[in-house]
């Protein structure tokens, strides 16, 4: 029963470290040895090459395209590049229409990996700004990103991804995943004073263009990987929540799922391509942060979670001690909350329950993913899923 026990208290350590104590630790060492405030300049204003990669984004692209050309930014030091490989409805001749755009389209698809290479490629200015087609960005959004590069030591910087919840969000996941976003939003600024963020979100991030590292084609998680190799050669990726992107949810919890199992996917593809941030003596503050938020999330948590259950049933069939019965009900009661959360209204008071059907939704997504990803059968190439609308 020893064994089972040591299994027990350990795996507990593991899920308590990965999603709070981990936070808690930066949170107190961000208070006791508080980084130098990295300087920028409002004043700033580097020439930008503002990339969107869309796939039949047809019913969107208009929003997408009239809200990057009302950027508060100079017009003179910005270039906007829209990539539509691929495409097979109406998305490239939308793009097309707007000669302040230059289009690159190519009737073959090869990922999004590939067309972020090639709109690089043809990019011509200092800063890249890469951006998803399905978001929408606040106003002052790049002159936000742009003032950090004012300082040598910013390779790229992280804007702030939103959930917004729509009335055909029946399912609530707006509201499930707008919960997980506003608690990794907070750690993302925790990672940033720390040293720096340990993973960029697609839907808005930048790098210095000397920085940006073409990836494979078969590169899952591209924001991912080109952030943190930017971190991994010594620069900082800052986080800036004043530059943010706008998406709305997906429009069920199947959809979400594909999306979920496919990150999971990819983090372990992306563990593999990293290989070289988990060298602690080179850098260790990102070794830290980048093990303790990202390569615990995607390996030993989702396993942790299973064998505190599995070895707190096979202690209490030893020996049915008061404490493991306590703490194996709390676990039976956990999971019940969150089949239950399945039933629960989007206006209920009781939404905030929600958050314990996401978190096991998640877990069982990383699990997923990780047989997709050791099967070889996640492509690179995205699969669209429904997104919810504010209509």
């Amino acid at each position: 029963m020893l064994f089972w026990k040591i299994v027990f208290y350990i795996c507990i350590f593991i899920v308590l470290y990965n999603y709070l104590l981990y936070g808690l630790i930066v949170f107190v060492l961000n208070k006791a040895f508080p980084q130098l405030k990295l300087k920028y300049s409002n004043e700033y204003s580097p020439t930008v090459s503002f990339i969107v990669a869309a796939y039949n984004e047809g019913t969107i692209i208009e929003k997408k395209i009239e809200n990057s050309l009302q950027q508060d930014y100079p017009s003179s030091a910005i270039e906007y590049i829209f990539i539509t490989d691929g495409s097979t409805d109406s998305t490239p001749e939308i793009v097309s229409q707007y000669p302040q755009i230059r289009l690159l389209h190519d009737k073959e698809r090869a990922g999004k990996s590939a067309a972020l290479n090639r709109a690089v490629a043809n990019a011509n200015n200092e800063i890249l700004i890469i951006s998803d087609a399905n978001t929408l960005l606040n106003q002052h959004a790049i002159r936000n990103i742009t003032r950090h590069y004012y300082n040598d030591v910013v390779g790229g910087v992280a804007g702030e991804k939103r959930v917004m919840e729509s009335l055909n969000d029946t399912e609530n996941v707006g509201g499930r995943e707008g919960l997980y976003w506003k608690y990794e939003s907070f750690l993302k600024k925790l990672d940033s004073d720390f040293y720096s963020v340990v993973g960029a979100a697609g839907e808005l991030f930048s790098v210095r263009k000397q920085l940006y590292e073409y990836l494979p084609a078969s590169t899952i998680l591209d924001d991912f990987v080109i952030s943190l190799k930017v971190a991994g050669r010594g620069f900082r990726v800052i986080y800036e929540p004043e530059a943010y992107a706008v998406e709305f949810a997906s429009t069920t919890l199947e959809d979400e799922k594909k999306r979920k199992v496919r990150i999971a996917a990819g983090g372990f593809q992306s563990i593999l391509m990293l290989l070289p941030l988990l060298k602690f003596w080179k850098h260790q503050r990102l070794t830290f942060l980048y093990l303790s938020h990202r390569v615990l999330r995607w390996t030993l948590s989702p396993l942790a979670l299973i064998l505190i259950f599995i070895s707190n049933l096979i202690i209490l069939l030893i020996d049915n001690q008061l404490f493991y019965l306590i703490a194996f009900s709390l676990q039976i009661l956990f999971y019940f909350t969150a089949f239950l959360s399945n039933f629960i209204p989007s206006d209920s008071k009781m939404k905030p329950l929600k958050f314990a059907g996401y978190f096991v939704f998640m877990n069982v997504s990383v699990i997923q993913g990780f047989f997709r990803f050791i099967s070889g059968r996640q492509s690179a190439v995205w699969e669209k899923v429904n997104r919810s609308s504010g209509n």
